[in-house]
């Protein structure tokens, strides 16, 4: 080994070629990922500067503008508009003129570079040791998930200034040198944002006792230098609205996530309320900023920063969306003993905190709790309970790897073109398979309602125009059955009622029961049918913007009976375009063929039995059935259908390869000793 290591030419040119490989790889995924980042900046800054002017930077126009706050003499807080501290205000009154001559490009571009540096500072932060892979990776990945989060692209469209207490922050606790710098950053930043003053105890009791303390210091300073300056601001701002509270929005308001809004939503108001709020967010604070240490000491520094953090969301009187940054930094936590469950956590917090939270859960009133306050859950699970990982942990550096199944040779030498997408046999966590499909589906939804050709009225146009052609289409082709099927359906009252019921309940409850079946029995085949699934809606959804179609029940004079919602309205301009649930002109191709051909054919390739494989490709013959029957589809829908089934299955051939024809048995695997090496693990 010595020879080779230090002399064998041919062993050091093969090294010196896998690591110049693997080097030019990581450099052009790096490059892509900044590109990304630059592209997301890009967009951010095109959405704010096209907007008109009287609509973005609202909150900034409110205190620099023409008529602003900062303009008027009097109080800042007469309006109730401005909501910063004193001190805030004190810092820019001097800079409204400035401000409101640039308040488009100035402010927007200023706001881009505190994200980037607060990019920058994250990636630095990561606990050690980091690889160095992960080190190169690591800021343009911050940095695009930030442009993506919701309180970034709050503050760039309103015009705030929440990201500038929190880089203080990041600065003080990684960037600066000595006890004293870190203090009075982090004071500055409290005394633009006074929950910031929670971080003075974990810096008291991570044995930084002289930056608390000029932590304190420099808030009490910066305080009482805003009291002398304008001391009619001050009283209005720490006595009479108590810090804040009642400035702004209405404290119950859905952006409020704080545990103060989440008890006025739940309707509880008054001594009560009020006292609850104070016992809770005690309770919260202590035992938050309890775990924030012991990570702290841990070596997890950032995650304990997040957590405080999270801590300041919770007990705030106010904490508005723009304010919620301190979420997204908790993704560094690490969670799970398995590679499969370690993506659980960072997935859910970057949906969290960068999509509506109507995506997030269903629009079912028992679900409005959950919904409303869905940030402020994720706050509260990143301060109390969810087990991060410590780095003493055997678990930390090294989880349980995924096992893979043996590769199926393919019909062609480039599948499967991402070889990294091998078949896993264990199976993914249950929770973010969960919440990806509801997530899916909402995008689902939210694409299908997009879809609508145009105006209301315009689309509907498009749509019976397509319609015409479908019908001309299938007219040549013989195949202009829908008429004929619907009437002769209609005629018998216990065939409509079976197909309206097929029609409207087996859609989802054979698709979700067979990826239920699939996940706890068979995972692997999960995962592949899983994909094809993905892809096939996805491309449904393509069709759907791209062609929208008139089903024959929307047609008029064609004199098709829609047996499922009744008498149509046709004297309505826009009648059909859209619903509160569904783009009623999404109609090419058909999903409910689609997604019953795709059950009908999981089921034949993975059931054991006969009589299985039958009842499975029953399913798609019946949905067929009752598309027309009920005048819900063209025949040719179900074609278009057919068709993105199967370019779902083509495409997870072409990236995932072959599914494996046969997978091991654990029971087999765990008898024998020793194992042979039949598969790849990846850590």
């Amino acid at each position: 080994m010595a020879n080779v290591e230090h002399g064998g030419r041919a062993g050091n040119a093969f090294g010196a070629g896998a690591a110049e490989t693997a080097k030019a790889r990581l450099k052009a995924v790096r490059i892509g990922l900044w590109v990304i980042a630059a592209v997301l900046a890009v967009r951010q800054l095109t959405v704010v500067l096209s907007t008109p002017k009287g609509e973005r930077l609202t909150d900034l126009e409110t205190w620099v503008g023409e008529n602003g706050v900062l303009h008027v003499k009097g109080s800042l807080y007469d309006s109730s508009q401005f909501t910063g501290t004193p001190f805030g205000g004190l810092v820019l009154k001097p800079l409204t003129r400035s401000a409101e001559q640039a308040l488009g490009w100035g402010w927007t571009f200023g706001t881009l570079l505190l994200v980037v540096a607060l990019g920058m500072v994250v990636a630095r932060a990561l606990p050690k040791p980091v690889t160095r892979r992960a080190s190169l990776l690591a800021a343009p990945v911050a940095i695009s998930l930030l442009m993506l989060s919701l309180p970034v692209r709050n503050t760039l469209y309103l015009g705030q200034t929440s990201i500038i207490p929190v880089l203080l922050v990041l600065l003080g606790c990684f960037a600066v040198r000595g006890q004293r710098a870190s203090g009075v950053l982090i004071g500055l930043a409290a005394a633009l944002q006074p929950t910031v003053l929670l971080f003075a105890p974990l810096l008291w009791f991570t044995g930084r006792k002289h930056a608390a303390a000029t932590t304190g210091a420099t808030f009490g300073a910066l305080t009482a230098l805003a009291w002398a300056a304008m001391p009619h601001d001050s009283y209005t701002y720490w006595v009479h609205h108590l810090a804040g509270v009642g400035l702004g929005g209405k404290a119950d308001d859905l952006g409020n996530q704080s545990l103060h809004g989440a008890l006025l939503r739940l309707g509880l108001e008054g001594p009560l309320e009020i006292a609850l709020f104070l016992l809770l967010g005690a309770a919260v604070a202590f035992l938050g900023l309890r775990r924030a240490v012991r990570y702290a000491r841990d070596g997890q520094l950032l995650l304990a920063v997040a957590i405080t953090g999270c801590v300041a969301v919770a007990v705030s009187p106010t904490t508005w969306q723009h304010q919620l940054l301190w979420v997204l930094l908790a993704v560094v936590g690490r969670v799970g003993k398995k590679t499969s469950d370690r993506y659980m956590w960072p997935v859910a917090v970057i949906l969290v905190i960068t999509l509506p939270a109507k995506m997030m859960l269903p629009n079912m009133p028992a679900l409005y709790p959950l919904r409303d306050n869905v940030v402020l859950i994720a706050a509260l699970a990143a301060a109390l309970a969810v087990p991060f990982l410590s780095r003493t942990s055997e678990y930390y550096r090294r989880p349980i790897p995924t096992e893979y199944a043996p590769a199926v040779p393919a019909r062609w030498s480039r599948v499967p073109l991402l070889p990294f997408l091998g078949r896993v046999l264990s199976r993914p966590n249950l929770l973010l398979e969960l919440l990806l499909i509801r997530v899916g589906y909402s995008a689902y939804q939210q694409v299908r309602l997009a879809a609508t050709g145009g105006t209301n009225t315009g689309g509907r146009v498009t749509a019976e125009h397509h319609a015409d052609q479908i019908l001309s289409i299938e007219r040549f082709l013989q195949l202009d059955i829908e008429h004929w099927v619907n009437h002769a359906v209609v005629k018998v009252d216990w065939l409509r009622s079976f197909f309206d019921f097929y029609y409207t309940s087996f859609h989802f409850i054979v698709p979700l029961s067979v990826l239920g079946v699939l996940y706890a029995r068979r995972p692997a085949d999960y995962r592949w049918a899983r994909s094809a699934l993905g892809f096939a809606t996805l491309f449904a959804l393509v069709g759907f913007w791209l062609y929208p179609l008139a089903p024959p029940r929307l047609m008029p004079g064609l004199g098709i009976i829609d047996t499922v919602h009744g008498v149509q309205d046709f004297s309505k301009p826009d009648y059909g375009t859209l619903t509160a649930l569904t783009n009623q002109y999404a109609a090419m191709p058909s999903l409910h063929f689609g997604w019953s051909l795709w059950c009908g054919l999981v089921i034949a390739i993975l059931a054991p039995k006969w009589w299985m494989k039958a009842l499975g490709l029953l399913h798609p013959f019946f949905t067929a059935s009752a598309i027309v029957a009920t005048g819900n589809h063209w025949i040719l829908d179900a074609v278009g259908g057919a068709v993105v089934v199967g370019a779902g299955f083509g495409l997870t051939y072409l990236l995932q390869g072959p599914r494996p024809r046969t997978l091991p048995k654990p029971a087999e695997v765990s008898t024998r000793e020793p194992v042979p090496v039949t598969g790849r693990t990846r850590s």
